[in-house]
């Protein structure tokens, strides 16, 4: 029987584990962390239950077709409920909710841009072919090569991908409002540039965002996590937490164990689900490597964030779900993460309130939220720097809201920068990825075959990119390409 070390039990790794699982693989998963999931961990603290990452449930089908390969249903595992409103956006002077029925959204358009609805439909068109294409041709390839794209179908359908416009552009053209602007912009926020240089083909967001709808699973999003666990090990997966890798052995061009701190693991292949760039780096001798540390030094990342979990010790009328806070200008603060990194002098941020879906999140009558900031990876962080930031947004939400906040705080957390990189050895401690640029697109970013015969990598860091949907679908091709082999 094939042995397979998974290096980091996040999304792509658990996916990557059962997918070889399931084919008569022997595998072991190891976790840095006392406990899997990677950026979608959970912890508990005075009654509250708080999701550690990922907060936006999207693409729904991603997650129903992982758990359909083995004969499962996302319902055996969590129930998803459609959040509607699917979020709120606080501007400067006003706010709006976005519904989750399509129809009703037109109508809102309208109200905002008399005669928008009919310009909303053609562009949710565009980004649904998009997303389509997308979908069917792109993202299920291992884009070893620019040849895997040379497909007659997909040349056809490249013209319709808008790949060298902007979406800005794009969006522009069609919508004069400045709140449907930064509505229909902020999905690529997190794809790693600006939306004058994010390619209009990520319109496709869009659709997901607006068509496809925003969910929650209840319990909150480290039960996807559960349920991966689950299936992985009734699979006869084994995840071993505490497992700090330190070093891959090779031997003749092929790895041949795995170290870590405690341990040594032999290996007939090796997954690497944790940050490419690390064990590229870290844990390959150089003559392995397949990258340059300038190669690295160049590639342009996604965001980090400062998060911070708070526990309020009572109900928030004004908030619902998912919160955007656009009160700001949203062109400086993408500036200040793309073009000239630095602490943001004016923050959009984000606040999700689970509780207001869930009630097992908070104690009786208590709030759980979790505010979150976008900021360029790699500035400098201590906990001064994110105190100011902390009081900055909470005086924003205040004053937004109406509400009092900060005297009915009963426990508080911060996460940033440093904590990413100790945590997920992450390169820069960025908190999503490779940018979804032009020239990290495809067949462009870091490939998931290393130098080394045996190896190869999955998640965010490679092929198809950052957000949880990409990540689930990276290990299950992945396992696909090692079950080639």
């Amino acid at each position: 029987m094939k042995e397979v070390i998974v290096i980091g039990s996040g999304f792509s790794g658990l996916a990557a584990a059962s997918c070889l699982a399931e084919k008569g693989y022997k595998v072991k998963v190891l976790e840095k962390n006392d406990s899997p999931g990677g950026r979608a961990r959970k912890f508990k603290a005075e009654g509250f239950t708080f999701d550690m990452g990922p907060s936006w449930y999207w693409m729904p089908e991603v997650f129903e077709e992982f758990f359909n390969r083995f004969g499962k249903k996302v319902s055996d595992y969590y129930d998803l409920v459609r959040l509607d409103p699917s979020y709120r956006i606080y501007y400067k002077d006003d706010k709006l909710e976005v519904p989750a029925e399509i129809e009703d959204l037109y109508v809102l358009f309208d109200q905002i841009e008399p005669g928008s609805s009919e310009k909303l439909k053609q562009f949710l068109e565009e980004a649904k072919y998009k997303y389509e294409v997308g979908m069917n041709e792109f993202v299920w390839k291992p884009s070893h090569s620019i040849l895997e794209f040379m497909d007659l179908r997909i040349a056809k359908s490249a013209l319709k991908l808008d790949m060298f416009s902007s979406i800005s552009k794009q969006v522009r053209k069609l919508f004069k409002n400045p709140k449907l602007i930064q509505l229909l912009e902020f999905p690529v926020l997190f794809l790693g540039a600006t939306p004058q240089k994010t390619p209009a083909l990520y319109s496709l967001m869009n659709y997901a965002d607006l068509n496809l709808g925003t969910w929650y699973p209840m319990g909150g999003m480290h039960k996807i996590i559960d349920g991966m666990i689950s299936l992985a090990e009734e699979l006869g997966v084994e995840i071993l937490c505490n497992q700090n890798v330190t070093q891959i052995d090779i031997e003749k061009g092929a790895a041949k164990r795995v170290l870590t701190e405690t341990d040594v693991y032999e290996c007939d292949f090796v997954v690497g689900s944790a940050d490419y760039r690390h064990i590229e780096q870290e844990l390959i001798p150089k003559a392995y490597r397949k990258y340059s540390a300038e190669y690295w030094d160049k590639r342009e990342l996604a965001p980090s964030s400062l998060l911070y979990y708070i526990g309020v010790n009572k109900k928030l009328k004004s908030l619902k779900h998912h919160n955007l806070f656009f009160d700001k200008d949203f062109d400086q603060h993408a500036k200040d993460i793309y073009e000239e990194p630095k602490w943001p002098s004016d923050p959009l941020f984000y606040v999700c309130v689970p509780s207001v879906t869930d009630d097992s999140v908070a104690p009786d009558g208590m709030e759980n939220v979790f505010l979150l900031m976008p900021l360029a990876p790699d500035l400098e962080d201590n906990e001064e720097i994110r105190e100011k930031y902390f009081n900055i947004m909470i005086e924003r939400l205040e004053e937004q809201t109406g509400e009092s906040i900060r005297g009915h705080i009963i426990y508080k957390r911060s996460y940033g920068i440093e904590n990413f990189k100790s945590d997920y050895n992450a390169f820069k401690g960025n908190a999503y990825g490779l940018a979804n640029t032009l020239r990290q697109t495809a067949f462009l970013k870091p490939k998931m075959k290393s130098n080394i015969k045996n190896v190869f990598y999955t998640g965010q860091l490679t092929t198809p990119g950052p957000g949880v949907p990409p990540s689930l679908i990276s290990g299950q091709v992945v396992a696909q390409e090692i079950l080639k082999q």
